[in-house]
């Protein structure tokens, strides 16, 4: 099953609205609040390479607080 961790940067005090906001988004399985260069690490899983593409470009990235990404796509 393809997987990746996104990475996610959001908009300064509006952490907890994107971590709320992915939550809700099918295929995001554990959402983690950090501290570091990345505010949020979501990890993602789908049926297939395809689908996981679809959910981070399509879903995750457009969340509206949402400011940069980086995706780490898990070698099998």
């Amino acid at each position: 099953m393809p997987t990746a961790f996104v990475l996610i940067n959001a908009d300064i005090g509006l952490e907890l609205d994107v971590l709320r906001d992915l939550k809700k988004v099918e295929g995001v399985y554990e959402v983690f609040a950090v501290y570091g260069v990345y505010d949020i690490i979501a990890r993602v899983k789908a049926d297939t390479m395809d689908k996981l593409k679809e959910i981070i470009t399509q879903h995750i990235r457009r969340i509206d607080k949402v400011r940069s990404t980086l995706t780490l796509i898990v070698s099998e």
